[in-house]
């Protein structure tokens, strides 16, 4: 072959992988486009990237969710998804160029990418069967369809039969010898694979469009119950927040933690919908007299209490924000659980932790004891005045002061077992947290921020601390090394909320150190020393570092 057959040769050769890449990836398009659509007729919780997304969240190490939640937030979730969808990127990348070489082995790989998806939407705790395996099975063999056909155009065409044979034909000349070097390259169907990938991007493009709405409007149902819920009064009614309980500081987080604002740390990639008229709560177990199914309108017709509670995460880092204040209508769990036989261990019951279960198959252990001694445990419908919102737990979800959500706030509830520390570990146990987790003492500097350039004079510093269901005495300031001066309370609204502070200080030019630490109505210091947040929830001073000008 001369140089400039060469050099003619490896252009086309590299346009082929190209386009055989580029096919693997529309395959790898196509099989999730379908997957979408056809998980719309199963369930959303079905689709490839949330099963696969909710089996990585399952066994990834409690250190590794731990830094997730510390550096994404909030958008861990859709880092995760965006993470899975890039990884799928570059594997169908990689199948298609295989494909070109072993078009059948291609194929057969993203088929395989199909089962794995199958496998995960199946071995979920909240897996309804082998229907959650179709969509991710279906959008694989579409895919490795589209896969085999597209590298088909890829691939040189056959010699046509009335083709004289090779030594027949005339012999190359020095100008055909480039055309003769690249022949195998020129074969192939350009124009039939340029059509063929269009018409299937497009056609991904419909059905992925169509999917995504199909599951959107699979949870219509679920919003027109949250929308035809009204809240009963309450028998039992909070008392008004104190005047001098809100402290009105800019850059001070509000004593009520709206809606749209109080954090939200769960396992779920598609929050759950469940509509109000179909829901059910079972409780039964060890201990448990009578074994009882539960409606929402059963709820509704209890007697309904209003509570100001705050919620603390126990991922929450010091300084974090994931530490929340509702107003909170509900049930009593007590009251449930008193109906159903149930006693906790100090009068003679048998069963000490109580597991409440998902929808989304998460599992929470709280003690039976400490939901039963005479706090506030709920079952709430309502938060700050209205149906809890999807992300929160429509229709109902565990609320008890004093325990981390980890082991006590499950959203989404729909059964609660009766049984030991002992006989169950649920979720989150299992991956090394703490079987039992009471709130710690906490405080937190919101305003001056980090880093902040406050000018010289009277600068306010503010925040809040927390001691759900022993309730804070006191809180103090230091700066730099300074004494600790002690802040000024607001008004506690009760012990199972938490304060706001305040103190004016004095500031001189120059860098400093602000330091907050709190103690509780035991007595109890918040301690300094920094611990992380497994297995129990993380301690330590938080401080922030500000240049006066």
């Amino acid at each position: 072959m001369s140089d400039e057959g060469k050099t003619q040769h490896r252009p086309a050769t590299r346009t082929r992988h190209a386009l055989a890449a580029a096919s693997g990836l529309l395959a790898g398009y196509a099989a999730l486009a379908v997957a979408e659509l056809v998980s719309a007729a199963v369930r959303p919780e079905a689709g490839p990237v949330v099963a696969v997304g909710s089996a990585v969240i399952d066994r990834t190490p409690a250190a590794v969710k731990d830094w997730a939640i510390r550096h994404f937030g909030t958008d861990d979730k859709l880092v995760l998804q965006l993470g899975i969808v890039a990884i799928l990127a570059v594997i169908a990348l990689l199948l298609g160029t295989a494909a070109l070489h072993r078009r059948r082995t291609g194929s057969a790989g993203v088929l395989l990418f199909g089962l794995v998806g199958a496998v995960a939407a199946t071995g979920r705790p909240d897996s309804e069967g082998w229907t959650d395996a179709v969509p991710s099975l279906v959008g694989g063999a579409a895919g490795a369809v589209l896969l085999y056909v597209l590298v088909g155009r890829l691939l040189p065409k056959p010699p046509a039969p009335d083709s004289p044979p090779s030594g027949d034909r005339p012999a190359a000349t020095a100008g055909s010898a480039p055309a003769a070097a690249a022949g195998r390259d020129a074969g192939w169907d350009r124009r039939g694979f340029l059509v063929a990938a269009g018409a299937a991007a497009a056609a991904s493009t419909a059905v992925g469009a169509g999917g995504r709405y199909l599951n959107r409007a699979s949870g219509r149902g679920a919003v027109a119950s949250r929308d035809a819920v009204v809240l009963p009064a309450p028998g039992s009614t909070a008392d008004p927040i104190p005047k001098a309980a809100r402290l009105r500081i800019p850059g001070l987080s509000p004593f009520v933690t709206p809606n749209e604002d109080f954090y939200r740390v769960d396992t779920a990639l598609v929050v759950p919908k469940v509509d109000a008229g179909a829901w059910r709560l079972r409780i039964h177990g060890k201990g448990v007299a009578r074994s009882r199914t539960f409606t929402y309108d059963d709820l509704l017709h209890r007697d309904l209490v209003e509570r100001d509670i705050t919620l603390t995460c126990v991922s929450n880092e010091v300084g974090g924000p994931y530490v929340g204040n509702a107003r909170w209508i509900g049930v009593r769990l007590a009251d449930l659980l008193a109906d159903c036989g149930v006693r906790p261990p100090s009068h003679g019951g048998p069963a000490d932790q109580l597991i409440a279960r998902s929808v989304d198959g998460m599992t929470l252990g709280a003690p039976v004891e400490d939901v039963m001694d005479g706090r506030d445990a709920l079952l709430a419908v309502g938060m700050n005045g209205e149906p809890l919102p999807f992300v929160h737990g429509f229709p109902v979800r565990m609320v008890v002061p004093g325990l981390y959500g980890f082991v006590s706030a499950c959203k989404w509830i729909e059964d609660i077992e009766l049984t030991t520390f002992d006989s169950y570990d649920p979720y989150w146990v299992k991956r090394g947290w703490a079987r039992k987790a009471s709130v710690k003492t906490g405080s937190r500097i919101d305003t001056p921020k980090p880093f902040a350039r406050p000018e010289a004079g009277t600068v306010m510093v503010a925040g809040v601390a927390w001691a759900q269901h022993r309730g804070i005495e006191r809180v103090e300031v230091r700066v730099d090394d300074g004494p600790w001066r002690t802040a000024d309370l607001a008004a506690q609204d009760t012990a199972d909320t938490w304060r706001q502070w305040s103190l004016p200080w004095r500031a001189a030019p120059g860098g400093h150190t602000l330091t907050v630490r709190a103690t509780d109505r035991t007595g109890e210091v918040q301690p300094e020393k920094r611990t992380r947040t497994v297995p129990d929830g993380a301690s330590g001073w938080h401080s922030v570092v500000v240049t006066v000008d």
